[in-house]
């Protein structure tokens, strides 16, 4: 069974014309070439995308410098362990 899907795709002359050079230049193919373009594209775009979501989280949260995030994460580990000893605490095992 076929893994992949092959589809038309337009380009402008000149990025063709690119594509074929580049593709050329490293002994690839213009779909192996293109494949890998997209592959990094959607890597880089969901970088991007939880980059966004971090500055958002941050500003929700008034983080402005790395010093903020290391207080609210010690504030946190501090309330975790307060929680752990009080449950050990009242365990009677």
């Amino acid at each position: 069974m076929r893994t992949t899907k092959p589809i038309t795709v337009s380009l402008p002359y000149e990025l063709l014309q690119e594509t074929q050079r580049v593709a050329r230049e490293e002994a690839r193919t213009r779909t192996d070439l293109i494949r890998d373009a997209l592959r990094q594209y959607l890597v880089s775009r969901r970088w991007q995308r939880l980059r966004q979501w971090g500055a958002e989280t941050a500003d929700r949260l008034g983080l402005k410098t790395e010093g903020d995030l290391q207080r609210l994460l010690e504030a946190a580990h501090a309330r975790r362990e307060a929680a752990r000893r009080c449950h050990l605490s009242a365990d009677p095992a």
